[in-house]
């Protein structure tokens, strides 16, 4: 059950900076494309999917173990992370949370800026790190832990960056207002 959990993991986590990052970098193609932007992830988490199924056992060769203390704090970092993600997913919509405003200029939605968007900007995010590395300290698979680290980076490197130019394109005042107002990427306090 572990080494599913871990699977899923690895297939989707690594599928959401390969899609974000260039769409937002470049948006003007995206938006060129409109619908046929979503075959990208289609494709490469078909192919994603494919390799890490086929060298599973390689991928979840290496794991270790922790205290059981650790177990503990990673299924409950998993649970928070699942309803934070509910919560911001229900908050932005499904046309919001699959991106669909950054590729359909006509498909308009408002700026959240209500429930965890009132404390950090990219609370989805938020919910992504506490998942992952939820996941990580569940199963204890070296993999997960890679990835976690390999998603809080691009994440903060290059999604969050480009997705706050792109929001500010599009709301201009507001969002900038927005950002004076929530401090916080991603973490009260600390990012």
């Amino acid at each position: 059950m572990l080494e599913l959990l871990a699977l899923i993991t690895l297939i989707f986590g690594i599928n959401i900076p390969i899609f974000w990052i260039p769409v937002h970098f470049f948006p003007q193609f995206f938006r060129k494309i409109g619908i046929f932007t979503y075959i990208m992830p289609l494709l490469t988490l078909s192919f994603i999917s494919l390799v890490i199924f086929i060298y599973r056992d390689y991928i979840l060769m290496y794991s270790f173990q922790i205290p059981s203390f650790f177990n503990l704090v990673g299924a409950g970092l998993f649970l928070f992370g699942i309803i934070l993600h509910i919560w911001t997913a229900k908050l932005l919509s499904l046309w919001g949370i699959i991106g669909v405003p950054e590729i359909l200029p006509k498909k308009e939605i408002n700026l959240i800026a209500s429930g965890p968007f009132s404390k950090v900007r990219h609370p989805t995010y938020l919910a992504h790190t506490m998942i992952f590395l939820g996941v990580f300290l569940l199963t204890e698979f070296v993999a997960v832990g890679i990835l976690t680290l390999f998603d809080f980076v691009m994440v903060h490197t290059f999604v969050i960056p480009f997705e706050e130019r792109e929001l500010l394109s599009r709301f201009g005042k507001i969002y900038e207002e927005y950002k004076n107002k929530v401090r916080w990427r991603i973490l009260p306090g600390v990012l």
